[in-house]
């Protein structure tokens, strides 16, 4: 049996998240193989192959980005080779191509994975985080998405393991990728930032949310948002923590004008801490911060700032 990871990447650059991945799979006991797909695959190989524990990489280049179910073809044919587990992150991408190939192995799929107790037991957060399932599967081909902040990162080693081109022919698919816009930004990652300060409703506007990314630039950090200040078009949807946004666990969360909605609460309750400045000190946010600041935003934000 072994361990295949979907690794994410982006113009030839592997995505940090995973180094989480790895470290999942590397509880799991069992050879480990990365398989990377789509253009640029090639300069992420040589970064991927460093790491420990990593025994392949698998690396299938094309010329044009890959579709979700083109991609999940050639997973399905190779897990179906090497049964074991298929590991991504819990991220767009493996939500999208993960469950393809579950559905192609005639096999279930088992979402956010938080920890391991043996290689078909493994723990999920259900009630947005209010209480772990206990997940067992006894499938032959375990498929997982795992949410890379719930594991350390895997360490490099001097050595880099062999790199492996596939000469498999990809199915050909019904759709295609006909543009891509992405945001950019000089700030950190918000999946992988140490530190996050995000915004909520009490902030009022956007032009009061530079508040808060003003202050995120002085820490070093990434900004965040709380579906409510992204909803009211304070903040782009890619900034959204919670839920149905994003999952962080950085080392200081600093929640300014955020309630702490339950939905909020289950994308950053992992944060090792988490400091709040809301006028209602019984606000439900309260409840998980390590530190609470009864202040008006306007005067705190603007203080801290110029204390930065």
């Amino acid at each position: 049996m072994s361990t295949l990871i979907i690794a994410e990447h982006h113009q030839g650059q592997l995505k940090a998240a995973t180094a989480n991945v790895i470290m999942a799979a590397r509880e799991l006991a069992q050879p480990i193989e990365l398989l990377l797909i789509g253009p640029g695959a090639a300069g992420a190989a040589e970064q991927a192959a460093t790491f420990a524990g990593v025994e392949r990489v698998l690396l299938a280049e094309t010329a044009e980005s890959c579709a979700p179910e083109v991609q999940a073809e050639l997973i399905a044919r190779l897990a179906g080779r090497h049964p074991g587990h298929v590991l991504a992150e819990a991220s767009t991408q493996g939500r999208s191509v993960l469950p393809r190939v579950a559905a192609l192995l005639d096999v279930g799929m088992i979402a956010e994975v938080i920890a391991t107790d043996s290689p078909t037991v493994f723990r999920r957060p259900i009630y947005a985080g209010n209480a772990i399932a206990c997940v067992e599967s006894l499938d032959e081909v375990r498929v997982l998405t795992v949410r890379a902040s719930a594991f350390a990162e895997a360490e490099r080693c001097a050595t880099s393991c062999p790199i492996v081109r596939l000469e498999e022919a990809l199915a050909p698919a019904a759709s295609r990728l006909v543009s891509e816009v992405l945001s950019t930004s000089a700030r950190p990652e918000l999946g992988s930032a140490r530190v996050v300060v995000s915004g909520g409703r009490g902030l009022g506007s956007r032009e009061n949310f530079a508040l808060v990314e003003r202050v995120a630039d002085r820490l070093g950090g990434a900004v965040g948002a709380s579906r409510a200040a992204v909803d009211a078009g304070f903040a782009g949807n890619d900034l959204q923590v919670g839920q149905t946004g994003k999952h962080v666990a950085p080392d200081l969360y600093l929640a300014v004008g955020i309630s702490g909605a339950i939905q909020h609460l289950a994308g950053m309750s992992g944060s090792k801490v988490i400091v709040a400045i809301n006028q209602d000190g019984e606000a439900p946010i309260t409840q998980v911060a390590d530190y609470t600041l009864v202040a008006d935003l306007f005067e705190a934000l603007p203080a801290l700032e110029q204390a930065l």
